[in-house]
């Protein structure tokens, strides 16, 4: 099993603060031979005749000198997780969470805009001290 991301503790706390359910942490993917984790996966309903929200999430620090480096790495992992579970679980939504420090500074730039545009990645911002969502990206 991958070691857990340094942040993983304080998104998924801030995910039940605001009132999801963690259903899977890990969130296994599997497809034909290929066997990956995700990971969080969560629910959240709306009213009891609706049917919830189901979301997979992947998180990631960026706190290496170099984050367009694991830009390019999460960027992979996140078109691979999402194409998987289009096919498997086509009503989950995939977001990577990040923090809103790494947000503000790394992915609000014009090229990384460009890139999360083109290929439609949906980011959890968290602010990590706080454990607090401040804001989900479509």
């Amino acid at each position: 099993m991958p070691a857990k991301d340094i942040y993983h503790d304080a998104i998924k706390n801030a995910l039940i603060k605001d009132g999801w359910t963690i259903t899977a942490d890990p969130y296994p993917i599997k497809y034909e031979e290929v066997k990956l984790q995700a990971d969080l996966a969560g629910e959240k309903t709306v009213s009891a005749s609706k049917q919830g929200t189901q979301v997979v999430i992947e998180i990631k620090s960026f706190l290496s000198r170099s984050p367009m480096r694991e830009f390019e790495t999460a960027l992979g992992q996140y078109l691979i997780y999402r194409t998987f579970l289009s096919l498997t679980h086509p009503d989950y939504e995939v977001y990577l969470a990040v923090g809103d420090r790494i947000y503000e500074k790394f992915f609000t730039r014009i090229a990384i805009k460009l890139i999360l545009e083109k290929y439609q990645v949906l980011l959890l911002v968290v602010d990590i001290s706080r454990e607090e969502i401040t804001q989900w990206k479509r």
